[in-house]
This record gives structure tokens, C-alpha cells and sequence, in this order.
């Protein structure tokens, strides 16, 4: 089994598996007697019938009001809720030149009801993957990809940056990844060619750049809030990266609260996304989850013995880092969730996203992990759904997604809890659509058996 390594972001080539031969996608597909979770309110409509055709919702009401044809597929609902699919919004698909090696691991997202995912790490490869997922040739979300990063050993000039640009632009990708290392100049240089050829860029916000830079060039996102406790920091200009650590890991007990606000304020007027990502914080970073123990988590049996044992050691490494200290790093986790309620209180778009594969976030399963912790920094579970669903329509600027309406795009998660009442319903799925595709309990089951251990 291969790894592929990008800094501290660990990208799992997984083995082969064959197409389902099940779930073959429905002419007609009716839910009868569902409760309705439409995201676009918080609210739950009760006993409706609903309508799928082509992979859209044609058509939905108070049940007994929805007329089929007589060779549609009947799925009784009762008591059960529908909402729509999740998106993960920091997702990696392995960089490989094997599509094989890609397929397992959209699948499991898709099992899980991940009906959309964007890939924060490109491949030329993506594109036909892309291709094949809307196709229906391969299982899979709804695949947003970027290009090979932009880093500081892929970009070492200006100009090298701006006909990097225009080499992904022509290649079709869909934005620009942004990783550490980048020099101001080349930075600016990249963002400059960006916004002259239309395309966005996201991702993280090298040390030389600094957040208020990276919010003024216009990033599409800021994942990990990366730059954002760093200046909160009274004299980071004096500081080194080495210093800091990774997201301000070692500096956290010197953060100023009262700086917090201004950040948000210039986030807000620059419409700037935050995709958080605390899962990868909470998971990896905490002293108060050893990794032993996390390794034991139910969704670790879908990770090969080598990759699970090397997320241990980095966890164990992390923790026996001479800079490391327990108090200051769970002070860092408090400064998060502050920092996520306060881009919900004051307007700041919100996306969820939890950087799968990576250390002990399982795809799939660590987004519904990341809507807890979401809850956890102070978000009702509406507002923590909301960023898997409504918020990634509006961000993609699509009113057909996240959101269950009549036309649609059919991609929903049927539950047998509501989950505005307690976000962990989110887990208790009783199947999922994708694209119109009905994959019930039984069907995800056997095929997430055939899963394990193969990540």
C-alpha cells in the first residue's frame, strides 16, 4: 500500500473494488408518508409524499396528492426524514495515476451520504474522474476538483505562477488550491493572474501572505481558519513560522479575543467563505484523545493496518514535540470554536468540511463527526446542517442543491431521527439518493462490508 505525502496532508491510495451491480437508478421513485427536512427553513413538513424522475425532484406534497405512473418504485417512509445530501467541502481524492485506486474512496463518501464532495488536491486525473461520476459510469458525489496545488516547491516565481494558472484554467479544473510556502510575490502574482482569467482560488494562507493579505486578494475559501489565530496574536510580525506552529498550534495561549471581531467584520464585507475543518483540530491535535484510542473507533476498520498505524505515530509524534503543550493546544481548540460560532453570529459563510482522508477522519464518516463539533462550538444543529447543504448551493451558486424543492437535483439522506432535534440522527441512515439513484440500508451495508480495511 502507497502513501502519498504533501507536508502534514496524507493522501491514502486504496485498493481496488468492482461497480455495484445493484441500484440500478429508478424510472420513477416515490418516498410516501415522509417527514421533509427542506433546509431552506427550519422547519419539518410532515406527512408528504415525494417525487423523483431523472434524477430530480418532480414533484412533492401532502401525501395522497402526488400522482405516479403505475412503474414507480414505492418507498414507505413513515416516520422516517428526509433532508438533503451532505457536502464535504474539504475532501482528498488519492493523486495517483490509477482511477482504481479512486474509486473506493468516492464510494465510501457517497455510502455515507456525501452526495457532494470538493477535492483539495488535484490530479490530471480528476478530470475523467469528474467525467465518469456524471456519467454514472463510476459511483460517486457530485465531484468538485482543483488542480495540483500551489505551494512553495510548485510555484518558485511570479511567472512560474501565473502560467500555472493558466495551465489549470485550460485544463479544466474548477479553482485553484492554495498550500503553505508561498512568497508574497508569488502569491500576489497567482491571485492577480486568477482574477484576470475568472478562476477562484482556496485553501490555506501561507505564513508570508497572513490572513488580512489572503482576505484581500479574495480567496473562495479559507479552510482549516488557517491565518485566523495567528492574527489574533499581539507581535506574530515578530514571529517565525517555525515559532507559531501549524495553525497557530504552539501560540494559542497569547491569542487577544478582542481582535476576533475585526476579522469577522473583513470577512463579512469580502464575502469570504470558512470552511473550519475542527475534526482534523479535535482528532489530531487534542491531548485529550489518545491516538490509541482513537484508533479503536468503529469507522477505523475501513483503514489498512499501515495507515492506521501511521496516523497513530503522527499523533504520538505531535504530542512528544518539544513545543507541544497540552494546555495551550486545548486552548487552541476553545479559541476555534469561538472563532466558528462568531463567523455564524456575524454572517461570515460557514461550508463543512473535514479534510478526509486524514488523520482518524475516516471519508464520509468524519463529516458526520464535524457537524457535532459544529453543535459543539455553539451552532444549533440547523445552523451545523446548513453548511453541508443550503450554504454549499449558495456557495456554488446553485439553487437546486442543498435544498429539497420541487426540480431539485435528487441527492437526499433519508434518517430515522430528525436531526434538527439532535444532530447525531445524522449517523442513523436508513439510505440515501444520489443523483436518483435509491440505495437503501441493506445495500450500503454490504457494500461498506466490502470496504474495510482496504483504505
Amino acid at each position: 500500500m502507497k502513501k502519498f505525502i504533501l507536508g502534514v496532508w496524507t493522501l491514502i491510495a486504496l485498493s481496488c473494488q468492482a461497480q455495484p451491480s445493484a441500484g440500478v437508478q429508478e424510472e420513477e421513485l416515490i418516498f410516501r408518508n415522509v417527514n421533509i427536512v427542506p433546509m431552506d427553513k427550519e422547519e419539518v413538513l410532515t406527512n408528504y409524499d415525494i417525487l423523483i424522475n431523472d434524477g430530480k425532484i418532480s414533484d412533492m406534497g401532502k401525501t395522497g396528492t402526488v400522482k405516479t405512473g403505475k412503474n414507480a418504485r414505492v418507498i414507505d417512509a413513515s416516520g422516517k426524514y428526509l433532508m438533503p445530501g451532505l457536502a464535504e467541502m474539504h475532501a482528498h481524492v488519492p493523486p495517483v495515476n490509477d482511477m482504481e485506486v479512486m474509486k473506493p474512496v468516492v464510494r465510501l463518501f457517497a455510502l455515507k451520504g456525501i452526495t457532494t464532495i470538493r477535492g483539495m488536491l488535484g490530479h490530471p486525473l480528476h478530470i475523467e474522474l469528474r467525467k465518469k461520476i456524471n456519467s454514472g459510469e463510476i459511483l460517486g458525489p457530485r465531484f468538485i476538483s482543483s488542480g495540483p496545488s500551489f505551494n512553495g516547491n510548485s510555484v518558485k516565481s511570479p511567472e512560474a505562477a501565473r502560467k500555472m494558472v493558466n495551465d489549470q484554467k485550460n485544463a479544466g479544473y474548477d479553482f485553484f488550491k492554495l498550500h503553505p510556502g508561498l512568497t508574497r510575490q508569488n502569491f500576489d502574482a497567482m491571485a492577480e493572474e486568477a482574477k484576470r482569467v475568472g478562476m477562484t482560488f482556496a485553501g490555506h494562507v501561507s505564513f508570508d501572505v497572513g490572513v488580512w493579505r489572503a482576505i484581500e486578494a479574495g480567496y473562495a475559501t479559507i479552510d482549516h481558519l488557517d491565518g485566523f489565530v495567528e492574527s489574533l496574536v499581539p507581535g506574530i510580525e515578530n514571529m517565525t513560522e517555525q515559532q507559531t506552529g501549524l495553525f497557530g498550534l504552539f501560540i494559542a495561549d497569547k491569542v487577544d479575543e478582542s481582535r476576533i471581531q475585526r476579522l469577522m467584520d473583513s470577512l463579512k464585507a469580502n464575502n469570504i467563505w470558512v470552511v473550519p475543518t475542527q475534526a482534523l483540530a479535535e482528532r489530531w491535535f487534542h491531548p485529550d484523545r489518545p491516538a490509541d484510542e482513537l484508533a479503536k473507533d468503529p469507522e477505523m476498520k475501513y483503514m489498512n493496518s499501515g495507515t492506521l498505524n501511521g496516523w497513530v505515530n503522527a499523533k504520538k509524534n505531535l504530542l512528544n514535540n518539544p513545543n507541544y503543550k497540552a494546555e495551550t493546544v486545548r486552548r487552541l481548540i476553545d479559541v476555534r470554536k469561538k472563532l466558528i460560532k462568531a463567523c455564524q453570529d456575524s454572517g461570515v459563510g460557514l461550508l463543512l468540511g473535514s479534510d478526509a482522508p486524514q488523520i482518524f477522519d475516516v471519508p464520509g464518516f468524519s463529516t458526520h463527526h464535524e457537524l457535532a463539533y459544529l453543535v459543539d462550538a455553539g451552532l444549533t444543529p440547523y445552523q451545523a446542517l446548513r453548511t453541508g447543504t443550503i450554504n454549499t448551493g449558495k456557495f456554488l451558486k446553485r439553487d437546486d442543491i442543498g435544498v429539497i424543492r420541487k426540480g431539485a437535483v435528487a441527492d437526499l439522506l433519508l434518517l430515522n431521527g430528525n436531526p434538527l432535534q439532535d444532530i447525531k440522527h445524522t449517523w442513523d441512515i436508513e439510505g440515501v439518493v444520489l443523483r436518483g439513484l435509491w440505495m437503501d440500508k441493506g445495500y450500503i451495508a454490504g457494500e461498506l462490508k466490502k470496504l474495510e480495511g482496504g483504505l
